[in-house]
């Protein structure tokens, strides 16, 4: 397991530091024709270690599993926890189409490859947690594997009613191949979230750009497939997955989220039934985990507390 070689701003607060310096373990497998890698906090290899739940993270569109790399340590000392870079991000391969049946596909793959399913009817089912997009693929996988999965918590994904306005979709690029920045200062100059939002914590933005650009012939440029990008629509529908998502769901949404409206968390908290957690983060947009990270984790904790010490 190594420790992260990213250059961390002065600005950055202890507890920062301290998580990105926290061991981690970079796997990677075949998925269908596909090299997919993953972050693992813990050895996957090592048996006879006490059974802790499994947890794995879902980041979002045309993000990738670093964007946890300060959320998960917290998470690590009560889970065996893995953070999925889907096809066509961060640092797994390329694709010729992407769907999301492949993409469910990979993360039922690295559930298996990290040990995660549960062995013995003692043991937790394993938990997921997705952002944005990734919230997305988190529930299409639990509506359809369910049944393998001790809950499915869905952050600031938007899952609107039939009868709200559509999101605007993203605009498409008329790039063919992604830009390449003659050095590494242009390419993290470049970086951007999207949506756009302010992010007050630069020093969690630093470290993002920095896990977003890789190096290549002539300069640098980003860690996902333009096909990736131009196929992601916040506005697709996946109300007929949420309501038929089995065991334990939550949802955790920003109050100042540009694309998780108050009426979005209303139906959403319908189609999920009563027992379904809902969590509002205060100053929060919608990448609340680089806004409010702490207070991000503060609520994931306490709903997956919440989750074990209740009969499977």
């Amino acid at each position: 397991m190594n420790s992260s070689p990213f250059e961390i701003a002065p600005s950055a607060p202890d507890w920062f530091r301290r998580a990105i310096a926290h061991p981690v373990l970079s796997r990677t497998l075949n998925v269908e024709g596909c090299l997919i890698h993953y972050l693992a906090w813990f050895d996957p290899e090592i048996s006879g270690a006490p059974c802790r739940p499994g947890l794995l993270l879902i980041h979002g569109g045309g993000a990738h599993a670093n964007w946890w790399r300060f959320i998960a340590p917290f998470l690590a000392g009560s889970h065996r926890v893995c953070a999925i870079d889907l096809s066509g991000m961060g640092d797994s391969g390329t694709r010729d189409v992407y769907t999301p049946e492949t993409w469910t596909a990979e993360i039922d793959a690295v559930l298996n490859d990290a040990k995660l399913y549960r062995n013995a009817i003692s043991d937790p089912k394993p938990l997921v947690v997705g952002h944005s997009f990734g919230g997305f693929m988190a529930i299409k996988f639990g509506a359809e594997a369910g049944h393998r999965l001790g809950g499915t918590v869905i952050v600031d994904s938007p899952v609107q009613d039939p009868t709200d306005t559509p999101l605007p979709e993203p605009a498409n690029s008329t790039r063919t191949s992604p830009p390449i920045y003659e050095d590494r200062v242009t390419a993290l100059s470049r970086f951007r979230l999207m949506p756009d939002q302010p992010c007050e914590n630069s020093f969690i933005k630093d470290f993002i750009a920095q896990t977003s650009i890789r190096e290549l012939a002539g300069g640098w440029t980003w860690k996902f497939d333009f096909k990736v990008m131009g196929s992601r629509r916040f506005g697709e529908s996946y109300r007929t997955e949420l309501k038929a998502l089995k065991g334990r769901t939550a949802l955790i949404h920003g109050d100042k989220s540009a694309i998780v409206s108050p009426k979005t968390v209303a139906y959403m908290s319908q189609l999920m039934g009563p027992k379904a957690p809902v969590v509002e983060i205060p100053e929060a947009h919608h990448h609340l985990m680089l806004d409010q990270p702490l207070a991000f984790v503060t609520a994931l904790r306490a709903i997956l507390d919440k989750w074990l010490s209740l009969p499977a």
